[in-house]
């Protein structure tokens, strides 16, 4: 799993990673790093923390008063990943394959993605006439006090409606300002060539989001209309205690290394022992349910389990060794102090994760 996943063999860059896995999802919450700055350390040679938004948005587009990137500087935009709340960093390629989840949110009632109300149907031609004039804004720059309804984590009227602008298609992120979304008009932020591309027949892209899934988890269950999607793509793996899983065939003998200890690949990951941290929702341990068949672990990203509930902690982090998870560290940057505190840890006998936490403060910048 982890050769299929690129943990042992580390792309040169961002993007490789994106045309590998199709995507990386995308976090604000910061208790040690962002998600996708961690999910993207294990992956990408020489990763820094914050990378990501620099890649998408510009060297510089994460400032106040920063410059965006030009619609054909673009190389990779936010969105959500189709039938999901997942927002997630795509490549261009996904942009034709998305338009038919965009105008299906604007049918359907929901609060938070759903067609617009009477008072956010009144409101969007404003805000659009506004961006459109004075260039990306945030639900800040409006001088509207009006509060939303029944919305989770939009608290403003303005914020609700922008976010279904973007869930619409209608206005992109173009930049971020302290984590803060800055959207624009479509055509300000992609390629002309992208917009302009023709929406697939529905087929096309139901078959696409299957082998999104695949190329994202690697390895995965699939329900019998997904298989049947893509069939003449995927291979079937049996696992002992697992229901059948699949893999896309070009995976198979990256899985079969790992499996057969007479393969000389299966020996060099067997040699890896340097403890890892793995992001709460890294690919390797997306699933549930796959995470306690395939590596004996029950583990849940806790952050939104009220704090009595919580077994591991807050923002726990998988530790994985070789091919073994022997146990979780709960880390919490004080940047005030410029420390790196441990609010729990718990592994297994025999392995010492202290270097890899001190190597971990280091790339946050800051002290074990």
């Amino acid at each position: 799993m982890r050769l299929a996943l690129g943990l042992d063999t580390p792309k040169p860059d961002i993007g490789a990673v994106l045309a590998y896995h199709g995507y990386v999802q995308i976090d604000p919450i910061n208790i040690c790093g962002r998600m996708h700055d961690l999910i993207l350390r294990n992956r990408v040679a020489g990763y820094r923390e914050g990378d990501l938004m620099r890649y998408l948005h510009g060297a510089s587009a994460q400032g106040e008063k920063a410059k965006p990137l030009a619609a054909d500087e673009r190389v990779a935009f936010e969105h959500h990943v189709p039938g999901t709340g997942i927002l997630v960093a795509f490549p261009l390629e996904a942009w034709p394959h998305l338009l038919g989840a965009m105008r299906g949110r604007t049918k359907y009632r929901s609060a938070w993605s759903g067609r617009l109300t009477p008072r956010e149907k009144a409101l969007a031609p404003r805000l659009i006439e506004e961006i459109a004039a004075r260039g990306p804004l945030s639900s800040d720059d409006f001088d509207d006090p009006r509060r939303a309804q029944r919305v989770w984590g939009a608290a403003k009227l303005v914020k609700a409606t922008l976010q279904k602008l973007f869930f619409h298609g209608r206005l992109l992120i173009a930049q971020r300002a302290n984590n803060r979304r800055r959207y624009d008009l479509p055509e300000r932020v992609l390629p002309a060539r992208v917009l302009a591309q023709p929406e697939p027949p529905p087929p096309e892209t139901a078959r696409w989001c299957v082998r999104l899934k695949l190329r994202q988890r690697r390895l995965a269950l699939l329900t019998r209309e997904e298989a049947r999607l893509v069939e003449d793509a995927i291979q079937p793996v049996t696992v002992e205690g697992c229901p059948t899983l699949y893999c896309l065939r070009e995976d198979a003998p990256l899985l079969q290394a790992c499996a057969d200890p007479s393969d000389g690949n299966a020996a060099i990951d067997a040699r890896e022992h340097a403890p890892r941290l793995l992001a709460p929702l890294d690919p390797l341990i997306y699933d549930r349910r796959l995470t306690a068949a395939l590596w004996d672990f029950d583990y849940t990203w806790e952050a939104y389990t009220p704090p009595k509930k919580r077994v591991r902690g807050y923002y726990a982090l998988p530790v994985l060794v070789g091919t073994e998870i022997v146990g979780h560290v709960d880390p919490k940057a004080d940047r005030a102090e410029r420390r790196l505190q441990v609010v729990s840890r718990r592994i297994r006998r025999g392995h010492a994760v202290a270097p890899t936490l001190r190597d971990f403060a280091r790339w946050l910048g800051l002290k074990a």
